[in-house]
């Protein structure tokens, strides 16, 4: 059995005109021996044998290239030869090939003609010597004829089922991965942008009144960008490649130290805690609750406004809680969330996870506002 399907394998591993091409010289060869071996003396009517034999035996080379056409020739070529020579114990067995592949028609209107043309070949080849059709075909072979060209057709739908199953697939994958790059680059970009527009903002300010300091915010300008272009060319190497050996050079809560002395260069003061101070992760959610920190610190210097913000994280083996509190102005009211909270509530959703957002005074509403997200840690292995 094994060996089998390995020549099955090394079969549809062959270029398909190559097996159709020995199908059919095969298939005449066993042809042209039938009928010089086991027919009554043809006399001058033997070219005539011979040569139909290698037009039915021949019609199998097309058979997936011109289904309709190979069967339509070979039938004429079964109904003529059976006709005017007498039936071929082989010619009806070609024949079918030539009527599944004709029912496995990539098209299904000239995959219909199968069963009519099968009738023709069928009734010619069961013609009586008086040269009358017989009272009744017998059933059996109609039934099994029509079965092979059933089985055809069928494998041609299941075809194209799977094939549209894949390009849903595909488009659903395309769909994916940009949802993913565009939550990493919003990430990235959205939050170096902000910090760096609030430094440079003070460094125009202070820019007449005392150079030195505006020199240091200038220079906490380049550093952060740099940072953020080292950054973003290992975001991109990450979402290029899926495999364990880039998966160290995502961002992680160990990466939240330089997120807050940036913070605090942009006139934020941030304080972190993590329980337990050094939680082990799988890589993917690491990634993923550092982002919600990273965006949530974004929103509240960039639209809160805020000076300063408390993180506090919690992994007890099952979940991991993550929640940002600032001192900004809070959300107005009716507020709607943007992308930044759309984005964080999308990381959480991979995981089966929870966001809630809102003000940070009691009841969610007063000064302030909180992001606060619930991640279930995968079980049985990490989630890359």
């Amino acid at each position: 059995m094994h060996r089998f399907a390995e020549l099955v394998s090394w079969v549809n591993a062959l270029p398909a005109r190559a097996v159709d091409g020995a199908l059919a010289g095969i298939a005449v060869v066993m042809l042209v021996s039938e009928r010089l071996t086991t027919t009554p003396s043809l006399g001058g009517r033997l070219p005539a044998a011979l040569a139909l034999a290698v037009v039915i035996g021949g019609s199998l080379a097309v058979r997936r290239r011109w289904p309709l056409a190979g069967y339509a020739v070979g039938t004429a070529a079964v109904a003529v030869d059976a006709l005017w020579l007498g039936p071929a114990g082989l010619s009806p067995l070609a024949n079918l090939v030539g009527l599944y592949s004709l029912g496995a028609h990539p098209k299904p209107r000239r995959a219909l003609w199968g069963p009519p043309l099968m009738l023709v070949a069928i009734v010619t080849y069961f013609v009586g010597d008086d040269g009358s059709p017989p009272a009744a075909v017998p059933a059996v072979i109609v039934f099994v004829w029509l079965g092979v060209w059933a089985g055809g057709y069928a494998a041609a739908r299941r075809r194209e089922r799977q094939e549209g199953d894949r390009r849903l697939m595909r488009r659903d994958a395309v769909v994916d991965e940009r949802h993913r790059i565009a939550r990493e680059l919003h990430d990235l970009l959205g939050h170096t942008m902000s910090v760096m527009l609030v430094q440079t903002g003070a460094a125009r300010v202070v820019l007449d009144n005392d150079p030195g300091k505006a020199r240091a915010i200038l220079s906490g300008v380049e550093r952060t960008g740099r940072e953020a272009l080292d950054e973003l060319d290992r975001v991109l190497g990450v979402l290029r490649r899926d495999d364990g050996e880039s998966a160290d050079l995502r961002p992680g809560l160990a990466a939240l130290p330089r997120l807050v002395e940036r913070m605090a260069e942009a006139g934020m003061a941030v304080t972190v805690h993590i329980e337990p101070p050094e939680p082990h992760l799988p890589g993917s959610l690491d990634q993923s609750a550092y982002r919600i920190v990273q965006e949530a610190l974004t929103n509240a210097l960039r639209h809160g406004k805020a000076t300063s913000a408390a993180v506090t994280v919690c992994v007890d083996g099952r979940r991991v809680e993550v929640e940002v509190r600032d001192d900004g102005r809070g959300p107005l009211p009716g507020y709607q969330p943007g992308r930044g909270l759309l984005g964080i509530s999308e990381r959480a959703a991979v995981f089966g996870g929870t966001v809630e957002h809102g003000g940070a005074g009691h009841g969610g509403v007063g000064q302030g506002f909180r992001v606060r997200a619930v991640l279930p840690v995968p079980q049985g292995g990490e989630r890359e």
